[in-house]
């Protein structure tokens, strides 16, 4: 298990869990970051990782992208 900021860009990744506070975990699920979900990285910007998942773009910051492990 990785953090999702070490992902290579554009390569399909499974969530196995998401960390963080329950304020954290519940804004993540909210966004569709939950286990078994997959997830690839479109771009990665200084701070910023804009990522897809669920058919949708998502920003997320690179300090939140550290709780998702892949």
């Amino acid at each position: 298990m990785m953090p999702l900021t070490f992902a290579d860009v554009n390569k399909e990744n499974i969530i196995k869990k998401v960390g963080g506070g329950n304020e954290t975990k519940r804004h993540l699920e909210n966004l569709g970051f939950v286990p078994g979900s997959l997830v690839s990285i479109i771009t990665k910007n200084k701070g910023s990782i804009i990522v897809n998942i669920k058919d949708s773009r998502v920003a997320i910051s690179e300090e939140l992208a550290k709780k998702i492990m892949i």
